[in-house]
């Protein structure tokens, strides 16, 4: 009779797991699908010609120098660098 008892807990000790790695499993899909989404979003540049975040440098470099970040000589100097690069 004690073997019998040990199987409910066996079984119940799985039906736990699985029923937990299911729960994680659908977190995980739902979290990559809504990152995936978040990451490309429709009418952005491709992400190999553009740098950090899809923008490209110069225009990161304009918004700086347009909040008084650097002044105009930080931004010709690099802007040249930028274009050089090219």
């Amino acid at each position: 009779m004690m073997w019998y008892q040990g199987g409910w807990g066996v079984m119940t000790l799985v039906m736990v797991l699985f029923f937990a790695l299911l729960i994680v499993g659908i977190v995980a899909l739902v979290h990559y699908l809504t990152s995936a989404r978040r990451d490309h979003q429709p009418g952005s540049p491709p992400p190999g010609e553009y740098g950090w975040g899809g923008r490209r440098a110069e225009d990161l470099l304009a918004e700086r120098f347009a909040r008084g970040e650097i002044d105009e000589d930080e931004y010709k100097r690099r802007l040249a660098l930028l274009r050089e690069q090219r």
